[in-house]
């Protein structure tokens, strides 16, 4: 059991702490490596010269962490790392990605599976997310396709995932995520979160997740809302989270981009991270023939801003 940080104590994973005796044990890398694919075809995006991020197209990682390709390390212009992967607490965090945990009942996202008047629970049920194929690639835009395969390799869903390195001023640049997900066998496809299964506490992630790194925890805001407790569950145009990356470079993530439904899934206290979540409250259903089309944005700036920085910042801003 773990505590929940607003009081309750949840069977979940969703803070850190040594796992009960009764729990499988953690499970591991492939081949016992970092989860990175080394492989030299794995490109970076690269913003007025500087190498801002690293894609991870072929993560060699065991089925259980949820294995998708992720952008990770993210860093600002001045090399401040603002992204973390396989950390210690949630070892399927794999920087900036999209993943989902109930994919028509595979999981998608990695860890156990939230079982409605069960908890959370370690199952045969872990899909991916693979890399089938790319349209484009250059220093500041990557274009492929992809497919969320369930664990027998069946197709869910099919992706094309647009990755854009976009310029913002001295001390920010803009990652732009468009991902367009249609439904694979000619019928709808049902997407849920512990929430929506039956997990209390505004458990619903899944989506567009950005798992943070930070020294101490981090501020989180909105135009008219702050601190996690507020933001969390919250459909506001905009978040900001800002905090202090390892070495102690400061750093502002602005997100945008919630689609009609989603909501911000935020949590600061256990960890450090933001989801565009997709079912936060209730299932959502891409229906057969009926793309949905995601875009997301993140303003990665150097220093803190406050409100008045992210508005100015918003307004101006293409594209």
């Amino acid at each position: 059991m773990t505590a929940d940080s607003r009081g309750g104590v949840l069977p979940g994973p969703d803070a850190a702490g040594p796992p009960a005796p009764e729990r499988e044990p953690r499970p591991v890398v492939a081949g016992g490596g970092n989860g990175r694919s080394d492989r030299d075809d794995d490109p970076r995006l690269v913003v007025a010269g500087t190498e801002v991020a690293r894609y991870v197209v072929h993560p060699d990682l065991d089925a259980r962490h949820g294995p998708r390709p992720y952008l990770h390390p993210v860093r600002t212009l001045s090399g401040t790392p603002v992204t973390d992967a396989l950390p210690a607490d949630h070892v399927w965090h794999l920087g900036a990605s999209l993943a989902v945990q109930d994919v028509d009942g595979a999981n998608l996202w990695g860890g156990r599976t939230y079982v409605r008047d069960t908890g959370y629970t370690w199952r045969d049920d872990h899909g991916v997310i693979a890399h089938t194929g790319w349209r484009a690639r250059a220093a500041d835009r990557l274009d492929h396709d992809l497919e969320w395969r369930d664990r027998a390799g069946r197709p869910l869903l099919r992706e094309r995932r647009r990755l854009t390195a976009i310029p913002a001023g001295p001390e920010a640049w803009w990652l732009d995520v468009d991902a367009t997900l249609t439904a694979a066998g000619g019928r709808d496809v049902h997407l849920g979160s512990p929430a929506t299964n039956g997990r209390p506490g505004g458990a619903g992630y899944g989506g567009f997740f950005w798992r943070a790194v930070a020294d101490g925890e981090p501020e989180v805001f909105t135009v008219d809302a702050e601190g996690e407790e507020a933001v969390n569950g919250s459909a506001a145009g905009w978040l900001a989270l800002s905090g202090t990356g390892p070495g102690g470079g400061a750093y502002t993530l602005v997100f945008t981009g919630l689609g009609p439904g989603d909501r911000w899934f935020v949590r600061t206290g256990m960890y450090p991270g933001v989801c565009v979540a997709y079912a936060f409250d209730r299932p959502a259903v891409i229906a057969a023939g009926w793309p949905r089309r995601n875009r997301h944005r993140v303003l990665v700036a150097d220093g803190r801003l406050d409100r008045a920085a992210v508005a100015a910042r918003l307004a101006g801003a293409s594209g």
